[in-house]
């Protein structure tokens, strides 16, 4: 228990002393950044009842209507060894994304103070995007515009004290403790455990994630997860995300789900680029639930997912992208719903997206 309650307070006694040393009279640098996307989606099922999108992953949620993704704005201000970010989103993409904050916090995507005493240290600490998968919520990063399943039910963010180490030319580690995933308050919960382990080369690089602890429950969670990218030229790179989750409830047995994925983008001229998105989840030991208004817990997904989405890149301006895509889901159990109450087990969905970002 001791050990616990010194490692923050040592980290953190490392940014006190950074702000008496790195003296604030200096004139610091201030970057100003931020994005702006809506979209368009019909689902070919056309399903009447209200709230029946076929849709089980994030910012999608929506059928045969314009919907404004999200306006986000970041500033970035740097002064000697110290900088900080504060990164706020505004939209249905922003709220999902900090579902578990309401009022002006849900608004909050990133906060965080860093600390470089070297360029091969950092400490962080605050809130940030997580580590874990190959996918980020500001859409201009992405090549699909929808969500891959690993994403929507991976952790979103961490809000806790993180530190980075170079290691060599070509490898890097991450350590941290944070709360429990997604939440910026949690007091008397237990501290999840954060890590990364990266290599990087000319074309090529891996990351190699953790995250894990006992959540409000006292259910155990602990995710691995790999990322790896390749350019193989000039016009054809190569992207894999592959994870499994192991949950352990209280008194309970440990069950887990587990998926993958492969980006093949294809880039012919800097204004056209397509991504063929390929992606298998396994939830079928029903790991993923949701309450009913009875507070009755029932398995969302409990089945194996097979997805494949083609995105186009259209950028006929620089910052701007628009992102016409395809996207067909596959289970192997009737999860998804057709225009007369009957489920089926595939449902095809047409998106239209448009991004600006500066």
């Amino acid at each position: 228990m001791l050990r616990k309650i010194l490692t923050p307070a040592i980290l953190m006694a490392s940014f006190s002393s950074t702000f008496s040393q790195d003296s604030t009279d200096k004139k610091g640098e201030l970057t100003l950044s931020g994005s702006v996307d809506g979209y368009y989606r019909y689902n070919f099922a056309n399903a009447k009842n209200q709230g029946a999108t076929n849709n089980y992953t994030s910012f999608t949620n929506s059928q045969n209507s314009f919907e404004l993704g999200m306006a986000s704005i970041k500033a970035d201000y740097k002064v000697g060894k110290v900088s900080a970010t504060i990164n706020l989103g505004f939209g249905s993409r922003a709220q999902e994304f900090s579902y578990a904050e309401t009022g002006a916090m849900a608004a909050i995507k990133q906060a965080y103070i860093s600390y470089s005493p070297s360029d091969k240290v950092k400490f962080t600490v605050g809130k940030w995007g997580t580590h874990v998968g190959y996918e980020v919520l500001d859409p201009q990063v992405n090549r699909n515009y929808s969500m891959s399943y690993m994403f929507s039910y991976g952790p979103f963010s961490h809000t806790g004290v993180k530190a980075d180490f170079g290691l060599g030319d070509h490898f890097g580690l991450m350590v941290g403790i944070a709360n429990p995933n997604d939440y910026i308050s949690a007091g008397f919960s237990k501290k999840f455990i954060l890590g990364q382990f990266s290599a990087s080369f000319d074309k090529f690089s891996a990351f190699l994630n953790y995250v894990g602890g006992k959540d409000f429950d006292n259910a155990a969670n602990n995710q691995l997860a790999l990322t790896a990218t390749a350019k193989l030229s000039d016009k054809f790179s190569l992207g894999y995300d592959g994870t499994v989750k192991f949950y352990k409830p209280k008194g309970g047995s440990s069950s887990s789900w587990w998926g993958s994925a492969l980006y093949l983008n294809v880039d012919p001229t800097e204004k056209f680029g397509l991504t063929l998105r390929t992606e298998y989840f396994d939830d079928k030991k029903g790991i993923i639930t949701y309450m009913d208004e009875y507070d009755d817990v029932y398995p969302l997904l409990g089945s194996g997912i097979f997805q494949t989405t083609l995105s186009f890149n259209i950028k006929p301006v620089k910052n701007f992208m628009v992102i016409p895509e395809f996207r067909l889901d596959s289970a192997e159990d009737p999860i998804f719903t057709k225009h007369n109450g009957e489920g089926v087990k595939s449902t095809g969905s047409f998106v239209l997206a448009a991004v600006f970002s500066f």
